[in-house]
């Protein structure tokens, strides 16, 4: 990236590829979200982490969420993926009104619907990857699918691994058994929470092209909140929050075009 580009987009560069707002209405949207508002606080003391956000996510599709610290995006993951209540606006997750369910039926629908994978792996230290896999749907007493089972080790290439506890695997085969139990109940979504920020840059990229892979073969839908302009650049869409509203909603980009969205951002 040359002199003159830093130059004429370091101020606020916006791509053609973006809008000003996130899109709603979609078809085939799997999470549809309409007028979030996240408040902390009462009165003067009151902070608003989201502010009045609408915006569908299409199944199959790989999402990132950036935004500078405190615009918001990990509350609007949160919200999203039911594990927290927005103070205002509704959220449907495949069909369904996830802001009006009772908390076990919350519960059960996280269980069924939706997957995590979080930068800390979670997983259990006295079970071999085999059974982390296999993990939610043995606590949801569901027998599984062994063909779809087997596709996913192959698929995150832990065939050799799976009597491993993870004690015995690597950072990167940690997050891919992750990766695998996370995708092994088939959710509607699934939530990446910054998933390489606990991995080296080579690592990183393997789980990195392995959520790509999920999206383009298993038609997963995948929602990823990252800091990091290289992995948002494996995305079809990037949505950019700021003090809690979507200022940019954008199409696949760049690493170098998401940089100079971030500094626009920034000095706003």
């Amino acid at each position: 990236m040359n002199d003159d580009h830093l130059e004429t987009t370091s101020a606020a560069y916006v791509p053609q590829a973006c809008s000003s707002q996130g899109a709603v209405g979609l078809a085939d949207a799997v999470v549809q979200a309409r007028g979030l508002t996240r408040r902390y606080g009462e009165g003067e003391a009151a902070v608003v982490a989201l502010d009045d956000v609408s915006i569908d996510l299409v199944r199959g599709e790989y999402t990132a969420i950036m935004g500078p610290s405190g615009s918001g995006k990990s509350t609007l993951m949160h919200i999203l993926a039911g594990l927290d209540r927005p103070s205002s606006g509704t959220v449907l997750v495949d069909g369904i009104e996830i802001t009006a369910l009772k908390e076990r039926a919350l519960t059960q629908l996280r269980r069924d619907k939706i997957g995590f994978i979080f930068q800390t792996f979670n997983l259990l230290p006295t079970l071999t990857a085999r059974e982390n896999i296999v993990l939610p749907l043995t606590i949801a007493g569901r027998k599984g699918d062994d063909a779809w089972v087997s596709e996913l080790i192959d698929t995150v290439g832990l065939a050799d691994r799976l009597r491993h506890k993870p004690s015995e695997l690597s950072g990167g085969q940690q997050q891919r058994v992750a990766v695998a139990r996370a995708l092994a109940s088939r959710p509607a979504v699934l939530f990446a929470d910054e998933p390489t920020g606990n991995l080296d840059s080579r690592t990183g990229d393997e789980v990195l092209r392995l959520l790509r892979q999920s999206a383009d073969e298993l038609g997963q839908t995948i929602v990823m909140v990252t800091h990091d302009a290289h992995a948002a650049s494996y995305a079809d869409r990037i949505v950019f929050l700021k003090d809690g509203t979507i200022a940019h909603d954008c199409g696949h980009l760049g690493r170098d075009e998401i940089y100079d969205v971030i500094k626009g951002l920034e000095t706003l």
